[in-house]
């Protein structure tokens, strides 16, 4: 085994905190600050030290081993891109204003690279042009760039962070579902190699394109995605990837529509509490702007409608809510008690449970006025049916009806089945066996490597501080010397021969630091285990202990060393 480098905490670039950032809001965040991983340098922008360099260099191996298992490729593109190629598959502004723009001196646009589907298709049809140059993968390792609006929980949601792409190109999409499941599998070895706790969710292509999409996803309390699992059955999805059919009922009992007189009550809760009628009962119709043009959403009255639902159903369109200004010459929308029926030029999507034959109170489009036994498909029209409600815990799993449990997560790699989109766009064809050109199929693939390093430090964290699995830990043994000159020569001594056996060692020869700092930092910077020459180093005992289940012994020197380079 090689010789490992030693490195002594005396000369590391990195001090520990004993205070949480102030601007620190997820456990993560908090942690790789105090602990010496990374430090600020803007907003949403960060600097990683040399101990989070080592555990993000660990991230990529793994990463580099499992795609090279799948006889990957790997490159590396620019991350200073041309307009053109952007241009010509529409993200140029589809991408909207978290797309980082810029001109070089002579006026030429570019961009900072979100992702690079598009340089991948040229480079291919640069490179390729024979089917018998296909199939292939290629990925890289690069940073990744969005002008995030809200940059926040540190390295989760940055404007500059780094992420594995990959592609893959094939004649058919026989060939694309292959290399779709050979990414999906490596992407389960690299999560547990990683020590990662994750679930693979069926998700939305949003502005990537394709048809099938799935996520994984680590459950953990900072996570801003919402997924669903069936405790009966192995449906997964985040929340908006959840759809439902509608179910058709018989309306034909229901009696005519009726107006009835309802003064002061402009929203569900006080429309339901003065009918005395369950908020299920009524019909919400929100209305929104898409791109300029008024378009009202049905949803049942105890349900929230998720605006990111109704925009990815409209995307690339921008989506808004209206304004007062918005109601002013349009006698037809009553704000407050705004109904489908009777709606002139206004388009009307809605929900599956708003289902044809369904009856339900809501606005006559009149002030002060609601109707009741209004009945879809009778006495107003849906343009198109779209699972817009934000889904709630309880709600039937799409697949067996179970009630679904929900949690947040922590996305940490994605892969798409792209299609044709990209290859359309740019002309992607290759000379085929008949000797005619033939249209590649394409799918890409993420790894957020930054964010698998925070949703690490999420999952395995304790009331200490970090706790690394130790496929990814900056070292595999924390050595602490306790403060006196023979235990510092003792603890830099069974370092050099941990070392000269190929264990990774970060020793803390820190002079005029107290042992009772020193240990509280071992367990904050959370290599998985810990040494201490303590108060027996003169009868040649170290204490072992291990940091993820906080048993400790003590033991010879001899004995730690063989256990630890076992």
């Amino acid at each position: 085994m090689a010789n490992a480098p030693v490195q002594r905490m005396s000369q590391l670039m990195a001090k520990t905190l004993r205070d949480d950032p102030a601007d620190a809001e997820v456990l993560s965040h908090k942690l790789l600050v105090r602990a010496g991983y990374v430090r600020r340098t803007a907003a949403g922008i960060w600097s990683w030290l040399p101990l989070g360099k080592k555990v993000l260099a660990n991230v990529e191996r793994v990463v580099r081993e499992e795609m090279d298992a799948i006889g990957a490729q790997e490159v590396l593109l620019p991350a200073i891109l041309p307009r053109e190629p952007y241009e010509a598959t529409g993200r140029w502004e589809e991408y909207g204003p978290e797309l980082f723009r810029l001109q070089d001196r002579k006026g030429g646009d570019y961009l900072l690279g979100p992702t690079h589907e598009e340089i991948f298709t040229l480079l291919v049809k640069d490179q390729a042009s024979s089917y018998k140059d296909l199939p292939v993968i290629l990925y890289q390792i690069q940073s990744k760039y969005r002008d995030e609006a809200r940059p926040r929980a540190g390295i989760l949601r940055g404007r500059e962070f780094l992420m594995k792409d990959s592609y893959s190109f094939d004649l058919d999409d026989e060939g694309l579902t292959r290399s779709y499941g050979l990414h999906r599998q490596a992407y389960q070895r690299i999560f547990e190699r990683l020590g990662l706790d994750y679930r693979i969710c069926a998700a939305t292509a949003g502005a990537m394109g394709g048809s099938k999409s799935e996520e994984f996803l680590a459950p953990a309390e900072a996570g801003e995605d919402t997924f669903a699992d069936c405790p009966n059955c192995d449906f997964a999805a985040n929340t908006e990837a959840i759809s439902y059919e509608p179910k058709p009922a018989d309306g034909s009992a229901v009696p005519a529509a009726e107006d009835i007189p309802t003064p002061d009550t402009p929203t569900i809760e006080t429309l339901a509490a003065s009918l005395g009628v369950p908020a299920s009962a009524t019909l919400k119709n929100l209305l929104v702007k898409v791109d300029g043009e008024i378009v009202a959403v049905g949803v049942p009255g105890d349900r929230e409608v998720d605006l990111g639902k109704v925009e990815a159903h409209f995307a690339p369109a921008a989506v808004e809510l209206v304004t007062a200004e918005d109601f002013v010459g349009r006698p037809d929308l009553v704000r407050g008690y705004v109904g489908p029926q009777g709606l002139e030029k206004v388009r009307y999507i809605a929900d599956p449970r708003v289902a044809p034959g369904t009856s339900w109170i809501t606005g006559a489009n009149k002030a002060d006025t609601h109707t009741k036994n209004v009945v879809a498909g009778r006495d107003f029209e849906v343009d198109a049916y779209v699972d817009v409600v934000v889904v709630d815990e309880g709600d039937p799993c799409p697949k067996c009806g179970t009630g679904l449990r929900l949690d947040r997560a922590i996305e940490i790699g994605h892969i798409f089945q792209l299609g044709r989109k990209y290859a359309d766009a740019l002309k992607l064809d290759v000379l085929g066996q008949q000797g005619k050109p033939v249209r590649v199929t394409m799918g890409s693939y993420g790894v957020g490597v930054s964010r698998a390093v925070a949703a690490l430090a999420e999952q395995t964290a304790d009331d200490k501080g970090l706790c690394w699995p130790q496929e990814i830990a900056p070292a595999d043994v924390h050595v602490v010397a306790a403060g006196k000159a023979l235990q510092t020569e003792l603890a830099l001594d069974v370092s050099a021969k941990l070392a000269a056996a190929g264990v990774r060692v970060l020793v803390d020869d820190r002079a005029g630091v107290s042992p009772g700092v020193k240990f509280t930092d071992s367990e904050l910077i959370g290599v998985p285990q810990i040494l201490v020459a303590g108060r027996r180093s003169a009868e040649g005992i170290v204490e072992l202990k291990d940091r993820r289940t906080g048993e400790r012994e003590e033991v010879t020197v001899d004995e730690a060393i063989a256990r630890l380079t076992a």
